[in-house]
């Protein structure tokens, strides 16, 4: 795509008062605000048996919720956060989590599963414009030399949320009822939300001169070939992740999906603070050393699919090189999008749930044809192919220094 009528937008500014501290403990806010949104996604896929009882209806159409809240995010976030740049950021993350919070709710009371279907369209359209804003909040309230180790705190709520959140709320949801998942999450995000009001410091919107349409911040250059590489990172990463279980069970190394993801998730963070401590001063290097060694990964659990020693390995890498990823491509959507960082991170949000949608597609298709030994191939393959955009984009798109 030509990219020579749009220049190459300049660094966002760190905001009004030109922070000279990191505010760990709100950017730790910020985090488990994500926290909130990953698990809030996932958490009927921990409860399907549950919830099917409780609304009288079917496993596969309880499924679908999940697929509401990823189509409310599709369509929502981009025009969302188009329209909102002339926001202060506070008040929009505030009136955010106020819609997210009131959709978790009625999911919680949902008598029917019609009812359920639409809060989480709802849930979803208000989780993809926190999504979009949320990096950008992060580095605008931080000193503009930590900038990458702020990304990495805020990015932290996405593993934790997928390591933790969802065994969490399956089991609160398997002892109690499914309804006190959902309720659980909600209390937790009016905790985050008098938070937000209290203590996270304000940023100022994108100045009116400085914003660009949206068909201009998707032609600045090097975005592109971010999203390229979050579309295909993320189908390398999902079909594997989501039919893991019928993986592990062909393969006859005998681990369980718990213990599987439990190593996974636990690396994960150990990827959060290998990012956090390389993203500031290396990021080019890290993001290639990451996407290589995940598809290194995804060769140990195609040879080694029948050795527990092998696949807890490959769990091993996989988490650590996949754990900080969103930290790493935010950090890059952000530094190209520069003042309309916030619309350049609305695509994120969108690459990554059409990412799911297909990897399910993918997935789907390779269980019922070939069966699952192939997964790993397509984590490869996928793998491979965003390694490649890194390295053709290393210049356009992946700085040397945030």
């Amino acid at each position: 795509m030509p990219t020579a009528s749009v220049p190459t937008a300049t660094a966002p500014p760190a905001g009004p008062a030109s922070p000279t501290r990191l505010p760990l403990f709100s950017l730790v806010v910020l985090a488990t605000t994500g926290f909130i949104l990953v698990a809030m996604e996932t958490m009927p896929a921990g409860l399907l048996p549950e919830i099917a009882r409780g609304l009288d209806t079917g496993q596969g159409t309880v499924g679908l919720l999940i697929s509401a809240y990823a189509l409310g995010t599709v369509l929502a976030t981009v025009p969302a956060i188009t329209l909102t740049r002339g926001l202060r950021r506070r008040r929009l993350l505030a009136a955010a989590l106020v819609g997210l919070v009131l959709a978790n709710v009625l999911t919680a009371l949902a008598p029917t599963v019609a009812v359920a279907l639409v809060s989480r369209f709802v849930a979803g359209a208000f989780s993809g414009t926190i999504w979009g804003m949320l990096a950008a909040y992060g580095r605008r309230i931080s000193p503009p030399d930590r900038a990458g180790l702020s990304l990495a705190i805020v990015s932290a709520g996405a593993p934790v949320g997928f390591a933790f959140g969802t065994p969490l709320g399956s089991w609160l949801g398997t002892t109690f009822d499914w309804r006190w998942s959902f309720g659980g999450l909600s209390l937790l995000g009016v905790v985050v939300l008098l938070l937000v009001v209290t203590v996270v410091p304000d940023a100022a919107p994108t100045s009116a001169a400085a914003r660009l349409s949206l068909g201009k911040v998707f032609r600045i250059r090097g975005i592109a070939v971010i999203l390229a590489v979050i579309a295909t990172w993320m189908i390398a990463h999902n079909t594997i992740y989501t039919y893991v279980s019928p993986w592990l069970r062909s393969g006859g190394s005998g681990l369980g999906v718990d213990v599987t993801l439990l190593v996974y998730g636990v690396s994960s963070i150990g990827g959060i603070v290998v990012t956090g401590a390389l993203l500031d001063r290396h990021p080019r290097p890290l993001l290639h050393g990451s996407v290589a060694l995940f598809v290194v990964a995804g060769a140990v659990l195609f040879v080694g699919h029948d050795s527990a020693a092998a696949v807890v390995v490959a769990a091993v890498l996989w988490g650590v090189t996949f754990g900080g990823a969103s930290a790493q491509l935010q950090a890059a959507l952000t530094t190209a999008g520069g003042e309309n960082a916030d619309v350049a991170n609305a695509f994120l949000p969108v690459a990554f749930n059409v990412a799911i949608f297909a990897a399910g597609i993918v997935g789907a298709a390779l269980l019922g044809g070939i069966g699952p030994v192939a997964l790993p191939v397509v984590m490869m393959v996928f793998g491979a192919v965003a390694l490649g955009l890194t390295l053709r984009g290393r210049r356009s798109a992946f700085p040397a220094r945030l």
